[in-house]
């Protein structure tokens, strides 16, 4: 039974959303705030973490800021905000993914079961799949273990991240186009203006070292999608 963190302040939503998730077989834990959230996620990495944004205390952003030094496992955003800006921001400070309020019940349900599915799936990828480690110059990336170095460095990623990188990596010689990338990583389809995808690339650059005004390692292909440069890490 997978175990969800569910960190949300208002009461009669937390019960509510608990009760929905208890009846569709997840053991949950609520909380109305996220001072014992890394204590608990420390002793128990959950299968999930649910996260309002607007809490009392530490606010959202930054506990998943706070929260992503311990767990790289699936966080999901609840929040009122439907901004760009403030989806964007979760998204960039390590969130998977967000969902807006009111929240309708099948669409939580079906976006917690997509980002299960993706992260059961990648975490135990058929034994049929070759090369489980990918090698390029100075970056290796090892799937079974899930883990990526640089230059000797180990680079601590997302499972999202990892998932993005592994992708573009595995079809080096190829562009990646934004649908592919939305239904196998991101879990819906492409609508042409959702920029969960170009949010994730921006991240990886950062943290994979490559240059953010002109990018060589990942490369934006625009109107298509990613291109993974494989002699770029040398």
């Amino acid at each position: 039974m997978p175990h969800i963190i569910l960190v949300e302040d208002d009461a009669r939503l937390r019960t509510l959303v608990r009760h929905f998730l208890v009846q569709n077989q997840f053991d949950v834990t609520d909380m109305p705030d996220g001072n014992s959230l890394l204590s608990t996620v420390k002793v128990s990495p959950p299968s999930l973490v649910i996260l309002d944004v607007m809490l009392p205390g530490d606010d959202g952003f930054s506990l998943c800021k706070q929260l992503r030094r311990h767990y790289q496992g699936p966080l999901l955003f609840m929040t009122a905000k439907d901004d760009d800006f403030d989806q964007v921001l979760g998204l960039e400070i390590g969130a998977d993914d967000y969902i807006t309020k009111p929240i309708e019940p099948r669409v939580l349900l079906a976006r917690i079961n997509a980002i299960l599915r993706r992260a059961s799936v990648n975490h135990h990828p058929a034994q049929s799949e070759s090369p489980p480690v990918l090698t390029f110059g100075k970056l290796t990336i090892d799937r079974a273990a899930r883990s990526v170095t640089l230059a000797g460095e180990t680079i601590n990623l997302t499972s999202h991240e990892f998932d993005m990188l592994w992708l573009l990596a595995e079809n080096a010689a190829s562009v990646v186009d934004r649908n592919t990338i939305y239904e196998e990583i991101i879990g819906r389809e492409y609508d042409g203006l959702d920029r969960s995808a170009d949010v994730r690339v921006s991240r990886l650059r950062k943290k994979l070292k490559d240059n953010a005004s002109n990018p060589y390692r990942i490369k934006t292909i625009w109107g298509k999608g990613f291109f993974f440069v494989a002699d770029a890490w040398n």
